[in-house]
């Protein structure tokens, strides 16, 4: 264990109770030691041994993320509590050599004319999830995003369209996702002496079956397509059995089954929260709401899902909502390769430092009124990846990252601009810890109160594409 006085800024609290706080609730310990030591400070939480220093300072972050294996390297072991869902050929638990070539294998699914073709997709299964909504009945939006983040895995991830598959996939898939749920399904991956299998009523045991009965099904569907190849498919399960590494080698049955439960779990839970907190803004915001009315307006009846992601106001929307709440806490931990000095605290090799994405996103010094909602910062002005970094950065940042923002653009342009929503519950929602993420803590209370006709916009706007 490291000295006291060679860490910086050490939290004063008993370790269990950090630990506790850091489970419950995540954001108010955060919170509570940023307003001690803004830049940087060491706590100990659950998941990094004995203590880690939090990064909270973007020339700090920027050193750290360009310095990839020369002064840090990151550490793919902080990750290891994900193993018994992901297993061990995830990108999340690959290093080194490894890391960087399966990521190159996995990239090309998520870019260029593939996204393309996932476009209309995606816009067509969160009207169809809308559509079957009855009007002046309250819904909770994010079990709504959810269902379509969902559908997104099953027809676009998965490629799959037989009826029967999707219901069997799609039963298993909740099942074994709602142990997210709440901090407490959730603890089972933080606390080992928790992860015992006492039977089916056990949530660790439970836990264990329901993967088994995933695993079969996903194992089932890649013999059936080995055996019957169709190279006419473009859903990203086709695309990876069809990639080939530096040798000319496919992936292995495993390799392949622990890259699509690493693509579910982290595309199901980030994104379902990152539309939902989308939607509770938007709405929230009657100038916001009006302003990215007429910006969808301009396209017409019958946009191009290209051109919906290109539209400026959309993006900077979709911006503020990943910062005012990311769903990622922190980027990948980074491990201290050499004495070095870090806004001038002198740190040994072996200091586990954790990039901070929360509390970045909410200093005052880059961000006035922080807990504000104003789209209009990322119009104003661009920020640095060190700091604005919803997806984490450097070489272990989010691979999904595009299919993300691809799909929370279109799902929230195709919503607003054919339904006239209103919101059904008047406290002002919070972020909660769910899982390894940060979701609206009272689900996002709505009522859909009309369909939208689409108004011809009083001036031309300009539309002008923005990457």
């Amino acid at each position: 264990m490291k000295n006291q006085m060679q860490l910086p800024n050490r939290l004063k609290a008993p370790p269990l109770l950090q630990k506790i706080q850091w489970v419950t609730d995540p954001v108010s310990y955060m919170e509570n030691a940023a307003q001690q030591y803004p830049d940087i400070f060491t706590a100990e939480v659950i998941g990094f041994g004995d203590a880690v220093v939090f990064v909270n300072h973007p020339q700090a972050i920027q050193e750290i993320l360009t310095n990839d294996k020369k002064k840090f390297v990151a550490v793919a072991e902080a990750n290891k509590i994900a193993e018994p869902l992901v297993g061990k050929y995830s990108v999340f638990l690959l290093e080194g050599a490894r890391h960087k070539q399966r990521r190159q294998l996995v990239m090309p699914v998520f870019h260029g004319q593939q996204m393309q073709g996932y476009g209309q997709q995606i816009c067509s299964l969160a009207e169809k999830v809308f559509s079957q909504l009855p009007l002046d009945q309250p819904f909770l939006a994010r079990n709504l995003t959810q269902e379509i983040s969902l559908q997104v895995i099953l027809h676009v991830v998965l490629g799959l369209h037989e009826e029967e598959k999707l219901q069997k996939f799609n039963h298993l898939l909740i099942k074994m996702l709602n142990l997210f749920q709440s901090p407490f399904t959730s603890s089972v991956f933080f606390f080992s002496f928790l992860q015992k299998d006492l039977g089916t009523w056990s949530p660790w045991g439970k836990f264990l079956r329901d993967r088994e009965q995933i695993d079969e099904l996903i194992y089932a569907e890649i013999t059936e397509r080995r055996q019957q190849p169709d190279t006419k498919r473009v859903d990203i399960l086709s695309m990876l059995m069809s990639a080939r590494d530096d040798a000319d080698q496919p992936m292995t049955d495993q390799e392949l089954r622990d890259h699509l439960i690493t693509l579910i779990i982290a595309g199901y839970e980030t994104t379902a929260s990152a539309i939902a907190w989308g939607l509770y803004w938007i709405q929230q915001k009657p100038l916001v709401r009006e302003k990215l009315l007429q910006e969808l307006d301009t396209l017409g009846d019958s946009p191009d899902p290209m051109s919906i992601y290109r539209l400026p106001y959309l993006t900077a929307v979709c911006n503020e909502t990943l910062r005012i709440h990311p769903v990622l806490m922190f980027s990948l931990p980074r491990l201290v390769q050499e004495p070095i000095e870090l806004l001038g605290h002198p740190l040994e090799s072996g200091t586990l430092l954790l990039p901070s994405i929360y509390l970045i996103h909410q200093r005052e010094d880059l961000y006035p009124q922080p807990k504000q909602f104003k789209p209009e910062r990322f119009v104003e002005r661009q920020f640095s990846p060190y700091e604005f970094l919803p997806f984490g950065g450097g070489v272990r940042r989010c691979i999904g990252e595009a299919l993300a923002l691809f799909q929370m653009k279109l799902v929230l342009a195709t919503v607003f601009s054919r339904y006239q929503l209103a919101l059904a519950d008047r406290r002002p929602e919070r972020p909660q810890r769910r899982g390894f993420t940060l979701a609206p803590a009272n689900g996002v209370k709505m009522v859909i109160t009309g369909r939208r006709a689409r108004e011809e916009p009083l001036v031309n706007m300009i539309t002008t594409s923005v990457f």
